[in-house]
């Protein structure tokens, strides 16, 4: 008998992701809410859960799973739901804990060294919290997409971000405070509420993200992605399955995840946390944790495990143990690059479905998925990074790395992108 499967705002791209899962025939898949409804609009969470929920009670059959793989607030709609529907998932508390980035934090500090100095800032602030140093990163408690994510590196760039963060934090913390209404935080974090600011101070090194899975109370890691960015940018130019790092540092990124993962409490659920490591100190340091795992990530796992992470989310959400085959998949290296543009523009031309289809066709092992549109103002794209505008995410298999770099290239030289440079961004 097929069991249905309700998806927040689920894609077209991660739909036909979700076709490949193994034993097909067993799982109907349902959108329930899009993304645009979810993310892209004022984020009112009781109403969303009010309209997923009666999509829900309409559904003529049963509702076998609940589950989702985007940040808030879906991360944080999904165990709600879940309680209420009898259904497998993490407690709401240990998924916003991981959440509040400051909260976070404080949980980590209590079985790990590998973190970077950290503090809230005062929303008045004109300089620095004590013990911190240029340079720092701030950014919002709760954001997604390295929205509002600032670099300063001195006390008039420190204003100018935590005034633009003070500005904007409320579109994404304002319903987050919502959600932390429903559980209870110590003190410190009701009192920061889902608004305030954090800052953070640099770390530098190899990016990656450490890919696992809690079935009860069992903490597994499945893999580990290399982040690589534009040069001389923050910028992320793509994620490269599998890591590069030598064993015995994948083996302490292991560990660590472990004793953050249980301290978080989090169970039934995919996680991933993202690290720092430095090959010439060889220090690790945390960065953020998720409790979810990482859409983006999808394909890669497709292309090498011949399975996609889906797959782990989706066997929890019916209470079942993730089955996984590494290295089962075509390609021995896979990677979803972002074709990116760092200055504002005017899209007057920009690759279509058949334009899509021919570079898929002609290429073997890549799909695209085209986020500018003719028309569109860079700037005003949604879930934008700090610096730069995405175009379009390139993700390709291989046999190795050249010829994953040889792939990309020729795929941007088919993509025919036509971009008006106009004046300064003015909604950044």
């Amino acid at each position: 008998m097929a069991e249905n499967i309700f998806v927040l705002g689920l894609d077209e791209h991660n739909r036909e992701t979700l076709g490949s899962l193994p034993h097909l025939s067993r799982y109907r898949f349902h959108g329930l809410l899009t993304i645009e409804e979810l993310q892209h609009e004022d984020i009112d969470v009781p109403a969303l859960l009010e309209r997923a929920r009666a999509q829900l009670e309409a559904f003529d059959g049963t509702v076998d799973a609940i589950m989702g793989y985007w940040d808030f607030p879906v991360s944080s709609m999904v165990p709600i739901l879940c309680e209420e529907y009898g259904l497998p998932s993490a407690s709401l508390e240990s998924v916003v804990k991981c959440e509040h980035k400051y909260w976070s934090r404080l949980e980590q500090r209590e079985v790990i060294d590998e973190l970077p100095g950290f503090a809230e800032v005062a929303q008045d602030a004109t300089e620095p919290p004590a013990g911190l140093s240029y340079p720092m990163w701030l950014k919002p408690v709760k954001s997604f997409s390295s929205e509002l994510a600032f670099r300063v590196t001195d006390d008039e760039e420190f204003r100018s971000a935590l005034a633009e963060i003070n500005e904007g934090a409320g579109r994404i913390g304002e319903p987050f405070e919502y959600v932390l209404g429903r559980v209870n935080p110590p003190a410190a974090i009701a009192e920061a509420g889902g608004t305030a600011c954090l800052a953070e101070e640099e770390v530098g090194g190899r990016q990656v993200t450490v890919e696992g899975y809690v079935h009860e109370g069992e903490v597994v890691v499945y893999g580990v992605v290399d982040s690589l960015l534009y040069p001389d940018s923050p910028s992320f130019l793509r994620y490269q399955y599998p890591s590069r790092l030598p064993g015995h540092v994948t083996e302490r990124l292991t560990t660590v995840s472990r004793r953050v993962v249980e301290r978080l409490g989090l169970d039934s659920v995919t996680f991933n946390i993202e690290f720092f490591w430095d090959p010439e100190t060889d220090r690790i340091r945390l960065l953020e944790v998720n409790p979810r795992h990482s859409q983006s990530h999808a394909k890669l796992f497709e292309y090498v495990d011949g399975t996609p992470n889906h797959e782990c989310a989706l066997s929890l959400a019916l209470g079942r143990s993730p089955e996984l085959s590494p290295g089962d998949g075509e390609y021995a290296v896979a990677a979803k690059w972002f074709l990116r543009r760092f200055e504002d523009g005017v899209v007057r031309r920009a690759p279509g479905p058949e334009d899509v289809a021919r570079v898929e066709r002609e290429i073997p092992g890549t799909t695209v998925k085209v986020v500018a549109h003719e028309g569109d103002r860079l700037s005003r794209l949604p879930g934008q990074d700090s610096y730069s505008y995405e175009l379009a995410q390139v993700f390709v298999g291989a046999r190795d790395e050249e010829e994953l770099k040889d792939k990309y290239d020729r795929c941007v030289a088919a993509l025919p992108f036509e971009i008006d440079t106009v004046g300064d961004a003015e909604d950044r």
